[in-house]
């Protein structure tokens, strides 16, 4: 009996020690803060993972670029020394040339349209373009329509953005853009950018109001226009060779953990559009919400004909025309 109860515990034992053992522990990292729009993405998708996985796999979530800014992020999730990143669109044209095109200003009416495309046929076969880059790519989520600041001036006509110096993503589409504006770029991964705007060594930046607000840009900067100009994506990543090992149910409980990742951000976008120009006047920055966004689109007439001839006029109405 007491024999019995012995190899019984041992059993036990082992069987726990084998089960804490077969916990695999994956990395994701953001460049935000985690109270932001990509904080709520990457924690309710590490939630989601444990929770289909029975606790076989734990997501461990990195905030405010503590694993390096996101160019830095997606090379490490395609050598494999991080499993996953989660990341705006700003650094993945320089992975998956394919996906430029959602860079191209202008182009998303709002972002009801611009969740269509990326949900639907158009953004499923941008995903599948990752797989030959080293990358499974889980799920778009979202950055939101991105906005201009600035310590100089108001910014209400094209003309005004002239000789501004203005940190962009390393992102060749929207350096082709804002050069079309008059503006000197200096593109910049995005941990640098507060300290840089603190010393003047840029004079603005754009982002959606949702990262404008987590990252307290109010602080450095006291003039934003809303003018919306590029929409921009976000996405969770994997490494190939990682989501490659997973059982077919697991690579499944990854993919629907994204999903449900995405639906949290984007409400949260929603929610900081919401409230993010009054909470930003009460912080005293002059906001300017009545653009003729008609002068900012010509002011691209040549830039966007170069657009037409690298993407294919087709293939920029196809997106324009989904409803």
């Amino acid at each position: 009996m007491q024999l019995t109860r012995i190899a019984a515990g041992l059993v036990l034992g082992l069987g726990m020690a084998c089960a804490a053992m077969a916990q695999t522990t994956m990395k994701i990292s953001i460049s935000t803060a985690q109270n932001s729009h990509q904080g709520i993405a990457i924690d309710t998708f590490a939630k989601e993972v444990e929770k289909r996985t029975s606790g076989r796999y734990k997501v461990q979530t990195f905030y405010n670029g503590a694993l390096g800014g996101e160019r830095e992020s997606i090379e490490a999730v395609q050598l494999g020394t991080q499993e996953l990143a989660f990341s705006s669109s700003g650094p993945i044209p320089n992975f998956v040339p394919e996906t430029k095109i959602l860079d191209v200003p202008f182009l998303f009416r709002d972002k009801a349209h611009a969740r269509a495309v990326l949900d639907g046929p158009i953004g499923q076969d941008l995903l599948a373009k990752f797989d030959a880059k080293g990358f499974k790519a889980l799920a778009w989520a979202e950055n939101g329509f991105r906005h201009m600041t600035n310590s100089k001036r108001d910014i209400k006509a094209p003309e005004d953005l002239k000789g501004l110096k203005m940190r962009t993503m390393e992102n060749p589409v929207h350096i082709a853009a804002y050069k079309g504006f008059g503006i000197i770029t200096t593109p910049m991964a995005f941990p640098e950018v507060f300290t840089a705007l603190q010393q003047g060594t840029v004079d603005g930046q754009e982002n959606p109001l949702s990262v404008i607000i987590s990252a307290k840009f109010d602080q450095v900067q006291k003039h934003l226009s809303l003018t919306g100009h590029v929409y921009s994506p976000a996405i969770f990543v994997m490494n190939k060779a990682s989501f490659d090992k997973l059982s077919a149910a697991d690579k499944q409980a990854f993919v629907d953990a994204a999903k449900e990742g995405t639906k949290a951000n984007r409400a949260r976008v929603d929610e900081d559009d919401a409230k993010g120009v009054a909470d930003l006047r009460a912080k005293g920055v002059t906001v300017i919400d009545s653009l003729d966004k008609t002068k900012f689109v010509n002011a691209l007439t040549t830039v966007n004909a170069q657009f037409e001839k690298d993407f294919g006029k087709a293939n920029l109405d196809k997106i324009r025309a989904v409803q």
